[in-house]
């Protein structure tokens, strides 16, 4: 049996692929915060900072169903996503009017 370390197996690039995708994560979400606190704190549009994380999304989406990795049911989570936004983005908009 050899001494030497395996450089990179399956292991090390599930650990990169999860470590990538908590940055992804903590990026928008720091992103949303951010918009949501200039918007509602200092009544500031934000649609550049807003349009980086719209276009985080599509990339990723575009890139998983080229690849074929999307499953049968991202199109009904997606949906229930973006209604859910939606209802919060009204309800938003109703209590800043108040």
């Amino acid at each position: 049996m050899k001494d030497e370390s395996v450089i990179r197996d399956e292991r090390t690039t599930m650990v990169e692929n999860a470590s990538y995708r908590l940055a992804y994560q903590v990026v928008t979400l720091g992103l949303l915060a951010i918009i949501g606190f200039r918007a509602w704190v200092w009544g500031e549009t934000n649609w550049d900072l807003f349009g980086l994380v719209f276009l985080g999304g599509v990339v990723t989406t575009v890139y998983q169903a080229w690849q074929r990795a999307l499953t049968p049911g991202w199109l009904r989570v997606a949906a229930l996503i973006a209604i859910l936004a939606a209802a919060v983005a009204v309800l938003m908009v109703l209590v800043r009017a108040l």
